[in-house]
């Protein structure tokens, strides 16, 4: 049997590890676990030996230095998202194989879109804030619908490619913006390719670009200011791809709806004004966060470890390493 170390907590584990998971945990590998103790020493007798280490969120970086001489595993698998801040690329050198929870994490993060353009295109927050303040219908204001809109996406991530998929029943005319997507990809995904912005004309725009310096800053004051009346901006991915003061201010003025999940710093520090704002809706990076999202991450990354110990497969949650520099 292969030998697989867990390099994360016991509550890290009950967190991202479902029964399925542990059932093939199981039959499949010959496994040790690490304990609350996550130092280097401790993470380093783990993994130098063993085939394949299973990490997540509070894993330490792993060590190149431990693939010296061939001793280190010849599989990661991160039961979380980005790999970036857990391996050094050059362990990628040495033929390792990683495999990241990205993909499922991205279902969840395109439920958080999708979620997030119903509440406001109807203004529920600010019927439920009348309604808290006394009030009933109202005459001044009306919701809208997201069904035939037009949907402007920037980036065409894994989480993007959920909210398409999500999308799909509510007929929207779909634009993405992202310099690496080919014809023949748009079509598969029934999408339109679009420039920066052609997205930015649309009554709805998300946001799901990597945090790299090509995307720091990519939608400016000048592109808000360039927004459609009442558009609805979604950013799940990172706080610097927009100008989060041109965008709050736009909001505050009346003139936009907004979504963040996501700031530039985090966390934030609002005054009153935009905490009290209707049309902006707040969340603490929660977007890939869900209960039953966290509990198959393990499985997820694992199935895909087992197809390509057997046949070589590269399942979904793959990560490679031709597209390291552009992934999230």
């Amino acid at each position: 049997m292969p030998k697989l170390a867990v390099v994360m907590t016991p509550d890290r584990v009950a967190d991202v590890c479902g029964p399925d998971a542990r059932q093939l945990l199981d039959d499949r590998f010959e496994v040790s676990w690490a304990g609350a103790d996550l130092s280097p020493a401790a993470v380093e007798k783990l993994v130098v030996g063993c085939d394949v280490v299973l990490t997540s969120w509070g894993t330490p970086q792993l060590e190149k230095a431990w693939w010296s001489g061939g001793a280190g595993p010849k599989v990661v698998a991160h039961a979380a998202g980005s790999v970036k801040k857990l391996i050094d690329p050059a362990i990628l050198e040495q033929g390792v194989a990683v495999f990241s929870a990205g993909p499922r994490i991205a279902w969840s993060v395109g439920e958080y879109c999708l979620a997030s353009m119903l509440t406001l295109v109807r203004r529920l927050s600010r019927f439920d804030q009348a309604v808290r303040q006394g009030g009933w219908k109202q005459s001044t204001f009306r919701g809208g619908e997201l069904a035939g809109q037009s949907v402007g996406i920037l980036g065409a991530s894994s989480t993007a490619r959920a909210l398409i998929t999500l999308l799909k029943p509510f007929g929207c005319d779909v634009l993405v913006y992202d310099p690496y997507l080919s014809d023949e990809r748009a079509k598969q995904l029934g999408v339109r390719i679009a420039s920066l912005e052609e997205a930015l004309r649309c009554r709805f725009v998300s946001i799901h670009v990597p945090d790299v310096p090509e995307t720091r800053g990519l939608v400016t004051r000048k592109l808000i200011e360039q927004l459609p009346d009442q558009a609805i901006v979604v950013n799940s991915s990172r706080g610097p791809a927009i100008d989060q003061e041109a965008l709050l201010e736009q909001c505050l003025d009346g003139r936009l709806f907004a979504a963040l999940d996501v700031y530039d710093p985090e966390p934030p520090e609002f005054g009153p004004e935009v905490l009290a704002a209707s049309n902006l809706l707040l969340t603490p990076h929660i977007a890939g966060d869900t209960t039953e999202g966290h509990l198959a991450l393990a499985g997820y990354v694992l199935a895909d470890v087992v197809k390509w110990l057997d046949d070589g497969i590269r399942g979904p949650s793959f990560v490679d390493p031709a597209v390291w520099s552009i992934a999230a």
